[in-house]
């Protein structure tokens, strides 16, 4: 059986960090040890962590970026496997359980699992949930069924400790250390993998405000791995390469997408009952059948999933906007040396 320790950066975490620790003690395969990298604090995440019994490690300086913090700890592991979970993540009881068994492969170097929400109180937080239902339970499985996952989450990611140490660590090269590795592996020749049953429950932004903090982070940061990675993925990975160039098209022609019941009723004079009627009934098409499947799967209510429906088209327009401004910093004006791109890890959430 491999071993496995756990790495918890945070920064400011006390009040979050009690569910994460619980979670991880509650396991039905415990971990062999438990680190928790005090990146910085100014409240009583030390003291909170020390409480639960795992080791706290302090650097002299705040690092910056999670990606820092965890290669703080990193040579204080020694087991076989790595296991990376956010401070404001909780596991299910059965995660290292379900997880493992991916690492029999030994072509795999990072596994991870289903992430879900851990509130819906905000419509942002809504929002979020019904973007993963979607996506945990309809990109995912069809990425790992073509064995090329777009991204193993870093909320929850489990590393082969010899591949991730040969590699140099976390990958601070990018602001989004998730992506980084799960493309340079499959780059490399090795498999990522997503473990469909291994459930993982994140608290995601519950304004607008941390919202377009983690959702600029996350579009910036895509937007460095593509000028990163995809040369290199289009001989190397070319299924991966597609999903990315999809990503990108996506992107591109939702503007478009968007704009159709307007251009429809204004420039064509179609009526305006039946251009929303397609344009919404074409919407539910695409999206209802794979959250009526999750719901199933999650054992949740399917009112609470419907009702959940229009939040998040508010996200939609937030994660739209960020994916056009980090296209343009990112991949024109970066290599233009007229910006540097994003470089500063800000949190949120």
């Amino acid at each position: 059986m491999k071993t496995l320790t756990i790495i918890v950066p945070a920064h400011n975490e006390e009040h979050g960090l009690p569910a994460t620790l619980q979670s991880i003690a509650a396991q039905t395969i415990p971990p062999e040890k438990v680190i928790v990298v005090d990146d910085g604090s100014t409240d009583r995440t030390s003291e909170v962590a020390a409480a639960y019994g795992v080791t706290v490690l302090r650097p002299p300086r705040n690092l910056g970026s999670k990606a820092k913090a965890q290669n703080h700890a990193l040579p204080h592991c020694g087991t076989d496997l790595v296991l990376a979970v956010d401070a404001d993540t909780v596991l299910a009881p059965d995660y290292i359980e379900r997880i493992k068994p991916a690492f029999d492969d030994p072509d795999v170097g990072v596994a991870a699992g289903n992430v879900q929400t851990r509130f819906t109180r905000t419509p942002w937080e809504r929002g979020r949930s019904t973007e993963y239902l979607f996506g945990f339970h309809w990109h995912r499985p069809i990425q790992q069924l073509a064995n090329s996952p777009m991204v193993c989450s870093g909320c929850c990611s489990v590393f082969r400790r010899t591949t991730l140490t040969a590699f140099g660590g976390f990958p601070e090269r990018t602001i989004v250390e998730d992506m980084d590795f799960t493309w340079s592996q499959q780059s490399e020749g090795r498999r990522a993998v997503y473990v469909a049953d291994a459930m993982a429950w994140a608290a995601d932004p519950e304004t607008l405000t941390y919202l377009r903090k983690q959702v600029w982070r996350w579009m910036a940061g895509f937007m460095q791995n593509v000028r990163l990675h995809l040369p290199r993925l289009l001989t190397r990975k070319p299924m991966l390469a597609t999903w990315i160039v999809l990503a990108l098209l996506e992107i591109l022609l939702a503007p478009l997408w968007w704009a159709t019941p307007l251009v429809l009723t204004l420039a064509l004079h179609e009526p305006v009952a039946r251009t929303m009627t397609w344009w919404a009934g074409s919407e539910l098409l695409l999206t209802v059948p794979a959250l009526l499947y999750a719901a199933k799967r999650r054992r949740l209510p399917v009112r609470q999933v419907l009702v959940n429906l229009p939040f998040v088209y508010l996200n939609k327009a937030v994660n739209l906007y960020y994916a056009w401004k980090a296209m343009v910093v990112e991949l024109i004006m970066v290599p233009l040396r007229l910006s540097r791109g994003l470089l500063i890890y800000e949190k949120g959430r």
